[in-house]
């Protein structure tokens, strides 16, 4: 990527701002609208905010982030040194976002994109009761649950894991669809679908049992349905050095203990 015009952000965190003016002073920069790419300094959540800004410009372009927060799964190994040579040898990995379309009890329509996943949730002590539907068929009439989500393989390591999801290697081409803390039907897990899939999730006592839906960091409130799908026309590229590719990050969680 030598010779092309590069654009630094930064999380607020003193750590990543430390980074930015170190990096400022030794590299040159130009503004993001006028960036082939970008180079992100923070953690996931800052991350996701960037891709998420990304796709709210007319040009989408790859993001190389460097871990300056916790855990930085979606992110490089921070270094002051060598960026020129590391983005000469990155290796892309495409990731494609959700589009959620979620109607309030009130008639208002809202819709957002989700790199990681949509979650659907109880937001009192009640359970909530969901029909769920896959393609135009009701698959489940009614479950009864804390939640349910829907991830992308990106997302697939984040909080689908912790609800007990399936890990989606990269480019498998598939969505996890994962019940929250299920209750009726009490023995079912969840399921792996097609990218191609249409998701319908209706709250069947939304004034009774309110749900939220949250599209990775937006919540919507008082949700009566939502609609998930992929949106093929919106795909992110993230950069990776080849020895912390993200395939390799996703497939290796599988062995964790």
């Amino acid at each position: 990527m030598s010779g092309r015009a590069r654009a630094l952000v930064a999380s607020p965190t003193d750590a990543a701002q430390a980074a930015a003016r170190d990096l400022r002073e030794r590299y040159d920069w130009v503004a993001v609208e006028d960036a082939d790419h970008v180079v992100a300094l923070g953690g996931d959540g800052f991350m996701l905010q960037t891709l998420h800004a990304m796709l709210e410009r007319r040009r989408i372009v790859p993001v190389f982030g460097m871990n300056l927060g916790t855990v930085g799964f979606l992110m490089n190994e921070w270094r002051f040194e060598g960026l020129d040579a590391r983005l000469e040898r990155v290796r892309p990995f495409k990731v494609t976002p959700l589009r959620m379309t979620a109607e309030t009890v009130t008639g208002e329509r809202v819709t957002s994109p989700a790199i990681n996943e949509v979650s659907l949730l109880r937001e009192t002590r009640q359970t909530a009761k969901l029909e769920v539907t896959v393609n135009g068929r009701v698959v489940i009439p009614e479950l009864v649950c804390d939640g349910v989500l829907v991830a992308t393989p990106a997302g697939s390591t984040a909080y689908n894991l912790s609800a007990n999801g399936p890990i989606l290697p990269l480019g498998s081409a598939l969505l996890a669809l994962t019940p929250i803390s299920p209750f009726r039907p009490r023995r079912w897990r969840g399921a792996i679908l097609p990218d191609r899939a249409r998701i319908s999730l209706r709250a069947l006592e939304p004034e009774k049992r309110p749900v939220s839906a949250v599209a990775d960091q937006r919540e919507v409130r008082e949700v009566s349905r939502v609609e998930i799908e992929i949106d093929h026309a919106r795909d992110l590229t993230l950069l990776f050095d080849p020895e912390h590719a993200l395939d390799d990050r996703i497939t290796m969680e599988q062995f964790i203990a």
